[in-house]
């Protein structure tokens, strides 16, 4: 059973939360304070965290922090009013898997909890396989028909992000983010170049092709 921690201080978003949770059959535990929620980390397990970041007692970022401290696998998935950069990058920067800005869409956010829940379940095996590509994370290697593909550590990390999600359409913005951190001399030229450059690493892999999404950015398909 996928079991799903809930800390939400707002009552009402938190008990819809966890309803369409349980609607797809999950189990979930509320907490309405990050204080709360710690305690029931502490004396539960598992397989998601879902946490609002302005609550009273102690915040999602210090909740996320102190999650981290002790546990480096478990996801943890922020819904949040807070739709400033600085206070994504921090987040990010902590470990968070997700972002998700109030308010949204609940049929667009238990996509999202899926699409976490699956990225967890990959990491947790560590190894992700697509026709005849085989990734391991760990060691950060990649091989095609036993023969190891050349990648850049940043190769490597887009290329098992969108192998992970296959089908979703990442920006070139969210890219720039999450691989670049905002370098400031990174450009959507930039990611343009090392899409390029990933295509033709890949274009011996027959699991998979990556396609240009125009006027939005990039996605893998599974062939």
């Amino acid at each position: 059973m996928v079991k799903i921690l809930v800390v939400e201080d707002d009552r009402a978003i938190n008990g819809l939360i966890c309803s369409c949770l349980r609607d797809e059959g999950y189990e979930t535990t509320a907490c309405y304070d990050g204080e709360a929620g710690l305690n029931a980390f502490a004396e539960g397990s598992y397989t998601l965290v879902i946490s609002d970041i302005m609550m009273p007692n102690m915040d999602g970022f210090a909740l996320a922090e102190e999650i981290r401290a002790v546990n480096k696998q478990v996801p943890i998935l922020f819904m949040t009013a807070k739709d400033d950069k600085p206070s994504k990058l921090y987040a990010y920067k902590l470990g968070v898997d997700d972002y998700v800005v109030k308010p949204f869409d609940t049929d667009v956010f238990m996509l999202k909890v899926a699409a976490v829940l699956r990225r967890a379940g990959i990491e947790a095996t560590k190894t992700l396989t697509v026709g005849n590509l085989t990734m391991n994370s760990d060691e950060h290697t990649a091989y095609v028909d036993g023969e190891e593909l050349p990648l850049t550590v940043r190769e490597f990390d887009l290329l098992f992000k969108f192998l992970s999600y296959p089908k979703k359409t990442f920006t070139r913005s969210a890219l720039m983010e999450e691989f670049w951190d905002y370098d400031s001399s990174a450009t959507s030229r930039t990611v343009d170049v090392y899409m390029a450059k990933l295509r033709d690493k890949t274009s011996v892999c027959d699991g998979f092709e990556i396609l240009t999404v125009h006027g939005l950015g990039y996605k893998a398909v599974l062939k």
